[in-house]
């Protein structure tokens, strides 16, 4: 997952409102969102290669999702799966103050990473890069592959937008989220961050919607969820699984 956009405690009928683009090499093998046979109450798409997940929510209406810090220097040899973070804040039978306890202190058994759960009340950001967990107030946020509202083009154009239509009070928010997601233009080469990486992978990068032979946004994800029930839609770009998926579920108290 490279970029998520949420709304949280912005809008009158869904404390939190997510739009999210999983970016991924193609070979990959994944599981479009589904209700886990493993674990029944996890509305999710799965990674088939290590079994965790980049994005998802409960039927008790907990959210968790996670993105990459990209440094290219780092050595990840031995670490574990980052998507173990998702899956398990996920299944945490306690409160999620008290997951965030555990994932900062084996945050070094990680490569780094960005990682946000909650639910409609509250919701907090940890990164272990930065090592300090944070319960986030009411506002519109922007994640990619640098810290939480760090202003790369694609983290603050999505924003901006993203506020936009909060503002217009537009009739098919989904829908309208969905076109913002697909944004595919690169930005010019004087925006771009210097993250390590060749500047024709800055530049491919760059964009909301990444494309390129092996590797780009596989999907899209926006989720609606108000104080009873959780509105989840997925849509997938590739040809062997191209399409749309849709869940409404309630929250189970």
């Amino acid at each position: 997952m490279c970029l998520i956009l949420f709304a949280y405690k912005m809008h009158p009928e869904y404390p939190l409102i997510v739009a999210a683009n999983r970016d991924e090499f193609f070979q990959r093998p994944t599981a479009p969102v589904h209700f886990w046979d493993d674990e029944p109450n996890i509305l999710a798409g799965r990674d088939l290669e290590k079994m965790g997940t980049w994005m998802g929510v409960t039927k008790f209406g907990r959210f968790a999702a996670l993105t990459n810090y990209r440094d290219p220097s780092e050595n990840i040899v031995g670490k574990k799966s980052r998507g173990e973070l998702v899956r398990n804040a996920l299944t945490f039978k306690r409160e999620i103050p008290d997951f965030f306890k555990i994932v900062q202190a084996e945050s070094n058994q990680f490569p780094g990473f960005n990682f946000i759960a909650g639910d409609k009340d509250q919701l907090y950001y940890f990164s272990n890069i930065e090592g300090i967990v944070r319960e986030l107030l009411p506002g519109i946020y922007g994640l990619s592959n640098h810290l939480l509202n760090t202003p790369w083009p694609k983290v603050e154009v999505g924003r901006d937008n993203f506020r936009k239509l909060l503002n217009k009070n537009v009739t098919d928010l989904p829908d309208e989220l969905f076109k913002l997601l697909m944004k595919a233009d690169p930005f010019p080469d004087g925006l771009l961050p210097n993250t390590g990486v060749p500047i024709e992978m800055e530049r491919m990068l760059s964009p909301l919607f990444i494309k390129s032979d092996d590797y780009g946004t596989r999907s899209s994800t926006v989720m609606l969820m108000s104080n009873n029930e959780v509105s989840y839609i997925e849509r997938i770009y590739q040809p062997e699984a191209k399409g749309e998926r849709r869940f409404c579920i309630s929250i189970v108290e």
